[in-house]
């Protein structure tokens, strides 16, 4: 297989940053970014003090991430036909509270029933931040040599909210009071959904194709095959995010000192992170294609050593390597959705993403949570493991699906150049 780039070298982060009415968008999108990083582990700390076991509570958060997987794609859809303030003001709304009517019903005691039917709407209005700005950067800088940079300045955006979400929500739940992190989440949610959606002058066309593309009739991004065959990928992130946060809540547990847990999620967050900006930093040879199959081939092999770790230094070391790998293939994932999704659809494809994430995180936390009360913190590090190899298992199968589309392979755009689109 061969692979080509554009000549010369890859524009950087600064210059990525200098796009005209970039800060508008990314100031306040980082706060309203937060409800993925802190409503997992905040609903986890929260359950599992006021029931005391890690199953109820896995299982609570685990219907928070299934109803946003399912509902994520239809905010996306949505967001491409009516425009993303029109969704994001009652998403933000609605997600504030119902975070209030879930946190009440815990320190309640509500029956688990009950904690099941408020994190329904919790999950489903979780604000879908993270690819609107993806949207943003794509209506700006789409087919241009800046796009490959901004993915990879989106990646490190998300894991830097890796980084300070669950330490903060940890910190919150540990030294203030258990149901701190989730308050915190819902003002953060509250405060930077409502000045991002105000950022309209950024926001994309919606409602007909971009300058371009055919008029086509609105179809959904799932029917894509390469989008299909990522979202089933993504699936295998989710489950090191989700087995990751329950395995490392349980381990602090069980060796008494559970304010260790936001620090060993940051060690694991902030390796995300620091590839992230290796990747966007690197004007890399290989085709995204390539680059996922081997960022996935490398996830897997760092998550088959987690189980075995009995220490915290050893815990943190292989929970950094593994969030190395961790970034890679989010990375080339969401830049071969570029490749593969007409403009008009590319939110919800990024939703579907996203949303993909959180279902499998959804699935890890509660297997992670079953195996962790029944066989100790060990066993809940298989999950990660399993996941990673399914994914990889199936890209292998599916690669052929990931090849850009026809018109897209050599894209010109600007004055005084072309840019080719690397195809492995």
């Amino acid at each position: 297989m061969a692979s080509t780039v554009a000549s010369g070298r890859r524009p950087g982060y600064g210059q990525l940053l200098r796009t005209p009415g970039a800060w508008t968008f990314l100031l306040p999108g980082f706060a309203a970014r937060q409800p993925f990083a802190m409503l997992t582990i905040g609903i986890v700390l929260l359950v599992q003090h006021t029931t005391g076991s890690y199953g109820s509570a896995g299982a609570v958060a685990a219907v928070t991430g299934v109803s946003m997987a399912l509902f994520a794609p239809q905010s996306g859809k949505l967001a491409d036909r009516f425009g993303q303030r029109a969704v994001l003001v009652p998403g933000v709304l609605v997600h504030t509270a119902s975070v209030a009517v879930l946190t009440a019903l815990a320190l309640a005691d509500a029956p688990l029933w009950a904690l099941f039917a408020a994190a329904v709407p919790t999950g489903a209005s979780v604000p879908q931040v993270g690819p609107m700005v993806r949207a943003r950067w794509a209506a700006k800088v789409g087919g241009s040599r800046l796009m490959p940079t901004a993915a990879a300045f989106e990646s490190v955006t998300d894991e830097f909210t890796f980084v300070v979400g669950p330490v903060l929500a940890t910190a919150l739940c540990t030294g203030v009071h258990p149901a701190a992190g989730l308050v915190a989440e819902a003002a953060l949610t509250l405060a930077g959904g409502l000045l991002f959606a105000a950022q309209r002058r950024t926001q994309p066309a919606f409602g007909r194709p971009a300058a371009g593309e055919a008029r086509t009739q609105h179809t959904s991004a799932l029917s894509v095959p390469g989008v299909r065959a990522l979202a089933v990928a993504f699936l295998g992130i989710g489950s090191v995010f989700g087995g990751m946060q329950v395995s490392l809540t349980a381990f602090t547990e069980e060796i008494g000192q559970p304010g260790m847990t936001g620090l060993l999620y940051g060690l694991f967050a902030a390796g995300n992170m620091l590839a992230g900006i290796a990747v966007g930093a690197i004007a890399w040879k290989s085709g995204p294609r390539r680059r996922l199959l081997l960022g996935y081939a490398g996830l897997t092999a760092a998550a088959s050593l987690l189980w075995a770790a009995h220490s915290v230094v050893l815990l943190g070391v292989l929970g950094l390597v593994v969030g190395m790998f961790i970034a890679p293939a989010l990375i080339s994932g969401f830049t071969l959705v570029e490749t593969l999704v007409p403009a008009s659809a590319r939110t919800e494809a990024f939703t579907w993403l996203t949303g993909s994430v959180a279902l499998g995180q959804a699935a890890a936390v509660t297997v992670a949570g079953r195996l962790a009360d029944a066989q100790g913190a060990s066993a809940g590090f298989v999950v990660p493991l399993v996941g990673t190899a399914l994914a990889l298992v199936t890209l292998v199968a599916l690669r052929s699906r990931l090849a850009p589309r026809a018109h897209s392979r050599t894209v010109a755009r600007g004055v005084g150049h072309r840019v080719p689109v690397t195809v492995d």
